[in-house]
C-alpha cells in the first residue's frame, strides 16, 4: 500500500515530531511511503528518511499533479495549512484525504475549507478530549461520526533511553518545560508556581524561550536557566531534568508530545489536571496532575523530597507506553481500520506485502 505524506518532519513543533513518529511505524508494516514536502526540504531530515525507505518528491506547488503515484493515493497530513489550500486538487486526483488536526479547535482556513469542499475522508484524534472538542464543531462540514479514528499519537520508544537523573535529597532538583515560543504554550503564572516549589535547591530549566515568551512571562528567576528553541536536542534536555513541569497558558493540549517523550526518557511528570494530560497520566501512578497552581507546587515538591517514589513514578510510566499507549501493534491496528475505511487494502499478516485489492488481501493472508 501506497500512502503519501504531505508536510515533512522536523525537530520543532509537535506536528513536525508526530509525522517522523508516524513515518516509523508505517514503514515498520510495509508501507510504501511518499512525502510531497510544502515545499522546502531538510537535507538531513530527507537522508534520515530515505533511510527508513521513505521517497522524497521535491516539487513546486505548480507541479503536484506531476507526482508519479499520487493520484489515486491516499494523502495524509498533521495540521499543515498548505494542505489544506491543496484540498480541491487533490480531490481532483481522487486521492482520499486524511487529516489530523493536532489541536483543540478549528482554524478559520480549515473551517472554512471543509465546508466548502466537503469533509475528509478520515479524520484523526489523538485523545478522546480531542475528539470531543473538534466533532461538534465539523458536523456542520457534513462529518459524520464514522470517519472518525482515534489513534493516539506514534512513538519510537528506541529513539529514547530510559534513564532517569539520580538525585540526591537535599542536592540540587531540576524542573522544566520545553515547547515552542507560541505564547499560548507558556503561562504568565509560571515563575510563580516555580518560585512556590517548597523545596531549597530547585532549579529551573526552559526550553523553547524566545523574546515573545520572555516579555509575557516576565523576568526569569535566578534560579532560572532559559535556552532558545532549539538550543540543545531533546534528549539532552530531558537527561538534565528530574521532573517535567509543564504550564500551559492557553492552549489546551490534546495529546501532549513532551509528556510522552518525558515518560519514555524516564522524567516524571507533573501537569494540569485538564485536557489530554488526563488521559495521558494515572494521577499518583504514572506521574501527577494538580488541580490548581498551589498543587502543581506541591507535587513537585514531592518528587523531590521522595526519590523512591519518584523512581516509581518513571518505571510505571514507561511501562504504561511500553504496553498500551505506545505500543506499535497497537497504534498499527488503529491506522489499518483508518486506511481501510478509505478503501485501502492492507493486510492482517505481518511481513505481507500490502496487496491491491481486498481479494488479493484474502488470498495471501489464506495462503501464510
Amino acid at each position: 500500500m501506497r500512502v503519501f505524506l504531505i508536510g515533512y518532519p522536523g525537530a520543532l513543533g509537535g506536528a513536525n515530531t508526530e509525522a517522523w513518529h508516524t513515518l516509523r511505524l508505517w514503514c515498520r508494516y510495509g508501507v510504501d511511503v511518499h512525502l510531497i514536502p510544502t515545499w522546502g526540504v531538510d537535507p538531513a531530515w530527507q537522508s534520515r528518511l530515505a533511510a527508513l525507505g521513505c521517497t522524497t518528491h521535491r516539487i513546486e506547488p505548480h507541479q503536484l499533479e506531476t507526482v508519479p503515484g499520487l493520484a489515486g493515493a491516499p494523502v495524509v497530513s498533521f495540521c499543515n495549512r498548505e494542505f489544506i489550500a491543496l484540498v480541491p486538487r487533490l480531490r481532483a486526483l481522487g486521492c482520499p484525504l486524511v487529516w489530523a488536526n493536532c489541536m483543540t479547535f478549528l482554524f478559520d482556513h480549515e473551517r472554512e475549507c471543509f465546508a466548502e469542499h466537503g469533509p475528509a475522508d478520515a479524520y484523526l484524534f489523538q485523545s478522546e478530549f480531542q475528539r470531543r472538542e473538534l466533532e461538534p464543531q465539523l458536523v456542520s462540514c457534513g462529518y459524520t461520526a464514522e470517519q472518525g479514528h482515534l489513534i493516539r499519537g506514534a512513538l519510537a520508544l528506541e529513539e529514547f533511553e530510559f534513564a532517569p537523573r539520580p538525585h540526591v535529597p537535599d542536592e540540587e532538583f531540576v524542573v522544566g518545560r520545553m515547547a515552542r515560543p507560541d505564547l499560548d504554550k507558556w503561562s504568565s503564572n509560571t515563575w510563580p508556581i516555580y518560585a512556590a516549589i517548597p523545596y531549597a535547591r530547585k532549579r529551573a530549566l526552559m526550553l523553547g524561550m524566545d523574546e515573545r515568551t520572555h516579555a509575557k512571562l516576565g523576568a526569569p528567576p535566578l534560579f532560572a536557566d532559559c535556552l532558545a528553541p532549539q538550543a540543545i536536542t531533546v534528549t539532552q534536555f530531558l537527561s538534565r531534568l528530574h521532573c517535567l513541569l509543564p504550564i500551559n497558558g492557553g492552549a489546551r493540549e490534546n495529546w501532549p508530545r513532551a509528556g510522552l517523550e518525558a515518560m519514555a526518557a524516564g522524567v516524571p511528570i507533573v501537569a494540569q489536571h485538564a485536557w489530554g494530560w488526563r488521559e495521558l497520566i494515572e494521577h499518583g501512578v504514572t506521574g501527577f496532575l494538580g488541580a490548581d497552581d498551589s498543587e502543581l507546587a506541591f507535587y513537585a515538591a514531592l518528587l523531590a523530597h521522595d526519590e523512591a517514589l519518584r523512581l516509581q513514578i518513571t518505571r510505571a510510566a514507561r511501562e504504561r507506553l511500553v504496553d498500551t499507549l505506545a505500543d506499535p501493534q497497537r497504534l498499527w491496528e488503529g491506522w489499518k481500520r483508518l486506511f481501510r475505511s478509505v478503501g485501502q487494502h492492507v493486510s492482517d499478516v505481518d511481513g505481507l506485502p500490502h496487496a491491491h485489492s481486498y481479494a488479493a488481501t484474502h488470498a495471501e493472508e489464506a495462503a501464510a
